[in-house]
Protein backbone atom coordinates (compact mmCIF):
# COMPACT_ATOMS: atom_id res chain seq x y z
CA UNK A 1 0.00 0.00 0.00
CA UNK A 2 -0.88 2.52 -1.43
CA UNK A 3 0.47 1.35 -4.63
CA UNK A 4 -1.64 -2.16 -4.20
CA UNK A 5 -4.54 -0.66 -3.26
CA UNK A 6 -6.24 -1.46 -6.63
CA UNK A 7 -4.17 -3.59 -8.52
CA UNK A 8 -1.93 -6.71 -7.83
CA UNK A 9 1.80 -5.56 -6.68
CA UNK A 10 2.98 -7.22 -10.36
CA UNK A 11 1.25 -3.98 -11.63
CA UNK A 12 3.42 -2.04 -10.39
CA UNK A 13 6.03 0.12 -12.58
CA UNK A 14 9.09 -0.16 -12.60
CA UNK A 15 11.59 1.64 -15.46
CA UNK A 16 8.36 2.58 -17.64
CA UNK A 17 6.80 -1.12 -17.13
CA UNK A 18 5.45 -3.51 -15.16
CA UNK A 19 6.99 -5.67 -12.84
CA UNK A 20 5.06 -8.68 -14.85
CA UNK A 21 6.54 -7.12 -18.28
CA UNK A 22 9.92 -7.45 -16.75
CA UNK A 23 9.20 -11.20 -15.62
CA UNK A 24 7.77 -11.99 -19.24
CA UNK A 25 10.82 -10.37 -20.71
CA UNK A 26 12.96 -11.87 -18.95
CA UNK A 27 11.41 -16.02 -20.20
CA UNK A 28 10.57 -14.68 -23.27
CA UNK A 29 14.08 -13.64 -23.91
CA UNK A 30 15.19 -17.23 -23.76
CA UNK A 31 12.48 -19.26 -25.58
CA UNK A 32 10.25 -19.66 -22.39
CA UNK A 33 6.67 -18.65 -23.93
CA UNK A 34 4.43 -21.67 -22.41
CA UNK A 35 3.65 -19.33 -19.15
CA UNK A 36 1.07 -19.69 -16.46
CA UNK A 37 0.54 -16.73 -13.96
CA UNK A 38 -1.07 -18.40 -10.18
CA UNK A 39 -3.54 -15.75 -8.82
CA UNK A 40 -5.89 -15.16 -6.46
CA UNK A 41 -6.22 -11.08 -5.46
CA UNK A 42 -7.47 -9.31 -8.35
CA UNK A 43 -7.28 -11.95 -10.73
CA UNK A 44 -9.58 -10.83 -12.90
CA UNK A 45 -7.38 -8.07 -13.88
CA UNK A 46 -4.09 -9.82 -14.84
CA UNK A 47 -6.40 -11.74 -17.26
CA UNK A 48 -7.70 -8.86 -18.66
CA UNK A 49 -4.73 -7.73 -19.71
CA UNK A 50 -2.94 -10.72 -20.45
CA UNK A 51 -4.97 -12.69 -22.10
CA UNK A 52 -2.12 -14.77 -24.05
CA UNK A 53 -1.35 -16.18 -20.67
CA UNK A 54 -2.38 -19.36 -18.82
CA UNK A 55 -4.22 -18.73 -15.63
CA UNK A 56 -4.62 -20.71 -12.35
CA UNK A 57 -6.83 -19.07 -9.70
CA UNK A 58 -5.92 -19.65 -6.18
CA UNK A 59 -9.10 -19.74 -4.65
CA UNK A 60 -8.11 -19.44 -1.34
CA UNK A 61 -5.33 -16.91 -1.61
CA UNK A 62 -6.57 -15.22 2.28
CA UNK A 63 -5.79 -18.75 3.75
CA UNK A 64 -2.73 -19.95 2.03
CA UNK A 65 0.90 -18.87 1.18
CA UNK A 66 3.25 -19.29 -1.96
CA UNK A 67 3.82 -23.18 -1.70
CA UNK A 68 0.29 -23.92 -1.32
CA UNK A 69 -0.30 -21.49 -4.45
CA UNK A 70 2.47 -23.03 -6.88
CA UNK A 71 0.25 -26.41 -6.49
CA UNK A 72 -2.72 -24.57 -8.30
CA UNK A 73 -0.78 -24.97 -11.49
CA UNK A 74 0.95 -28.82 -10.72
CA UNK A 75 -1.28 -29.98 -13.59
CA UNK A 76 1.44 -28.20 -15.42
CA UNK A 77 4.27 -29.88 -13.74
CA UNK A 78 4.29 -33.01 -15.96
CA UNK A 79 7.39 -31.79 -17.62
CA UNK A 80 10.15 -29.59 -16.95
CA UNK A 81 9.40 -25.67 -15.57
CA UNK A 82 10.77 -22.84 -13.87
CA UNK A 83 8.68 -20.90 -11.04
CA UNK A 84 9.21 -17.80 -10.13
CA UNK A 85 7.21 -15.09 -7.37
CA UNK A 86 5.70 -12.56 -9.05
CA UNK A 87 7.05 -9.23 -7.02
CA UNK A 88 10.94 -9.57 -7.93
CA UNK A 89 12.74 -8.05 -10.58
CA UNK A 90 15.80 -10.09 -12.47
CA UNK A 91 17.73 -10.15 -15.47
CA UNK A 92 16.91 -11.77 -18.85
CA UNK A 93 20.68 -13.41 -18.25
CA UNK A 94 19.53 -15.21 -15.16
CA UNK A 95 16.97 -17.35 -16.92
CA UNK A 96 19.40 -18.49 -19.71
CA UNK A 97 22.27 -19.41 -17.30
CA UNK A 98 19.45 -21.09 -15.27
CA UNK A 99 18.37 -22.74 -17.88
CA UNK A 100 21.72 -24.45 -19.42
CA UNK A 101 22.35 -26.01 -15.94
CA UNK A 102 21.33 -29.71 -16.19
CA UNK A 103 20.63 -31.15 -13.04
CA UNK A 104 17.29 -31.78 -11.59
CA UNK A 105 16.61 -29.18 -9.33
CA UNK A 106 18.32 -25.81 -9.50
CA UNK A 107 17.64 -22.69 -7.26
CA UNK A 108 19.14 -19.41 -8.37
CA UNK A 109 20.71 -17.51 -5.79
CA UNK A 110 22.03 -13.58 -5.58
CA UNK A 111 25.59 -13.42 -4.13
CA UNK A 112 25.21 -9.57 -3.61
CA UNK A 113 22.28 -10.19 -1.84
CA UNK A 114 24.17 -7.73 1.36
CA UNK A 115 24.64 -5.08 -0.54
CA UNK A 116 20.68 -4.54 -0.92
CA UNK A 117 20.11 -5.11 2.15
CA UNK A 118 21.89 -2.16 3.50
CA UNK A 119 19.41 0.17 2.10
CA UNK A 120 16.51 -2.14 3.62
CA UNK A 121 15.06 -0.86 6.78
CA UNK A 122 11.47 -2.27 6.41
CA UNK A 123 12.77 -5.56 4.76
CA UNK A 124 15.76 -6.87 7.43
CA UNK A 125 18.20 -9.51 6.46
CA UNK A 126 16.58 -11.96 8.83
CA UNK A 127 13.61 -11.81 6.48
CA UNK A 128 15.87 -13.60 3.57
CA UNK A 129 15.50 -16.51 2.09
CA UNK A 130 19.38 -17.16 2.97
CA UNK A 131 21.09 -20.42 1.46
CA UNK A 132 24.48 -22.46 2.52
CA UNK A 133 26.03 -24.21 -0.20
CA UNK A 134 28.95 -26.67 -0.63
CA UNK A 135 30.66 -27.75 -3.41
CA UNK A 136 27.74 -26.18 -6.21
CA UNK A 137 25.22 -28.07 -4.02
CA UNK A 138 22.77 -26.31 -1.51
CA UNK A 139 23.07 -27.80 2.23
CA UNK A 140 20.69 -25.42 3.45
CA UNK A 141 17.97 -22.99 2.99
CA UNK A 142 16.20 -21.02 5.72
CA UNK A 143 15.26 -17.27 6.96
CA UNK A 144 17.38 -18.32 10.09
CA UNK A 145 20.91 -18.44 8.51
CA UNK A 146 23.24 -16.07 10.04
CA UNK A 147 24.23 -13.29 7.60
CA UNK A 148 27.47 -13.84 7.87
CA UNK A 149 27.27 -17.86 7.35
CA UNK A 150 24.72 -17.59 4.26
CA UNK A 151 26.47 -17.64 0.44
CA UNK A 152 23.00 -15.87 -0.56
CA UNK A 153 19.73 -15.19 -0.95
CA UNK A 154 17.49 -17.56 -3.09
CA UNK A 155 15.81 -14.99 -5.09
CA UNK A 156 12.32 -17.11 -5.81
CA UNK A 157 13.59 -18.17 -9.16
CA UNK A 158 14.10 -21.95 -9.45
CA UNK A 159 14.22 -24.73 -11.99
CA UNK A 160 13.02 -28.34 -12.19
CA UNK A 161 13.52 -31.07 -14.70
CA UNK A 162 10.81 -33.18 -15.48
CA UNK A 163 12.35 -35.87 -12.52
CA UNK A 164 13.03 -32.97 -10.18
CA UNK A 165 9.28 -32.30 -10.95
CA UNK A 166 8.24 -35.56 -9.74
CA UNK A 167 10.34 -35.27 -6.94
CA UNK A 168 9.18 -31.89 -5.44
CA UNK A 169 5.09 -33.10 -6.10
CA UNK A 170 6.22 -36.11 -4.16
CA UNK A 171 7.46 -34.57 -1.09
CA UNK A 172 4.82 -32.21 -1.41
CA UNK A 173 2.20 -34.45 -1.12
CA UNK A 174 3.38 -36.35 1.60
CA UNK A 175 4.18 -33.84 3.66
CA UNK A 176 0.80 -32.39 2.95
CA UNK A 177 -1.06 -35.52 4.33
CA UNK A 178 0.64 -35.33 7.61
CA UNK A 179 0.71 -31.84 8.35
CA UNK A 180 -2.48 -30.33 6.47
CA UNK A 181 -4.00 -27.75 9.00
CA UNK A 182 -0.99 -28.50 11.18
CA UNK A 183 1.95 -26.35 12.22
CA UNK A 184 4.74 -27.08 9.68
CA UNK A 185 8.58 -25.77 10.39
CA UNK A 186 7.91 -22.22 11.53
CA UNK A 187 4.44 -21.76 9.46
CA UNK A 188 1.21 -21.79 11.43
CA UNK A 189 -0.17 -24.31 9.72
CA UNK A 190 1.00 -26.21 6.55
CA UNK A 191 -1.39 -24.18 3.93
CA UNK A 192 0.97 -21.19 5.31
CA UNK A 193 4.50 -22.46 4.69
CA UNK A 194 6.67 -21.00 2.04
CA UNK A 195 8.72 -22.62 -0.90
CA UNK A 196 11.77 -22.70 1.52
CA UNK A 197 9.87 -24.95 3.93
CA UNK A 198 9.36 -27.94 1.45
CA UNK A 199 12.97 -27.26 -0.39
CA UNK A 200 14.50 -27.92 3.25
CA UNK A 201 12.63 -30.44 4.39
CA UNK A 202 13.85 -32.37 1.01
CA UNK A 203 17.65 -31.42 1.53
CA UNK A 204 16.75 -32.96 5.17
CA UNK A 205 15.30 -36.08 3.21
CA UNK A 206 19.10 -36.38 1.09
CA UNK A 207 17.47 -34.34 -2.25
CA UNK A 208 20.18 -32.51 -3.94
CA UNK A 209 19.57 -28.76 -4.82
CA UNK A 210 22.14 -27.37 -7.36
CA UNK A 211 22.69 -23.30 -7.78
CA UNK A 212 23.01 -21.06 -10.18
CA UNK A 213 24.29 -17.55 -9.37
CA UNK A 214 23.95 -13.51 -10.07
CA UNK A 215 26.18 -11.52 -8.65
CA UNK A 216 22.89 -8.75 -8.31
CA UNK A 217 20.88 -8.73 -11.20
CA UNK A 218 17.53 -9.01 -8.76
CA UNK A 219 15.31 -6.79 -6.70
CA UNK A 220 12.41 -8.12 -4.82
CA UNK A 221 9.96 -5.54 -3.88
CA UNK A 222 8.21 -6.19 -0.81
CA UNK A 223 7.53 -2.86 0.67
CA UNK A 224 7.10 0.95 -0.06
CA UNK A 225 10.98 1.05 0.28
CA UNK A 226 11.62 -1.51 -2.20
CA UNK A 227 9.57 -0.17 -4.71
CA UNK A 228 11.49 3.29 -4.45
CA UNK A 229 14.82 1.69 -4.68
CA UNK A 230 14.09 0.02 -7.49
CA UNK A 231 12.63 2.87 -9.14
CA UNK A 232 16.22 4.46 -8.35
CA UNK A 233 18.07 1.86 -9.33
CA UNK A 234 16.76 -0.95 -12.09
CA UNK A 235 17.42 0.76 -15.33
CA UNK A 236 16.96 -0.53 -19.09
CA UNK A 237 20.58 -2.09 -18.97
CA UNK A 238 18.78 -5.08 -17.66
CA UNK A 239 16.96 -5.28 -20.91
CA UNK A 240 20.66 -5.94 -22.50
CA UNK A 241 20.27 -9.64 -23.81
CA UNK A 242 23.18 -11.48 -25.40
CA UNK A 243 21.67 -14.03 -27.83
CA UNK A 244 25.14 -15.18 -29.40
Amino acid sequence: MPTTEDSPKCFAEVGGQRILDWTLDAFRSSGIDDICFVGGYSMNTVEAEYPELTFRFNDNWPNNNVLASLFYAEDLMDRPFVCCYSDILFSPQVIGTLLDNSNDMTLVVDTKWSDRYAHRTQHPPDDAEKVVVRQGQVTRISRDIDPEEAYGEYIGVAKFSAAGARCLREHYHRLRRTYSGRPFRDAAVFEKAYKIHLFQEMLETGESFSHEDTDGEYIEIDTQEDFDYARKHWTTKHLVVNHG
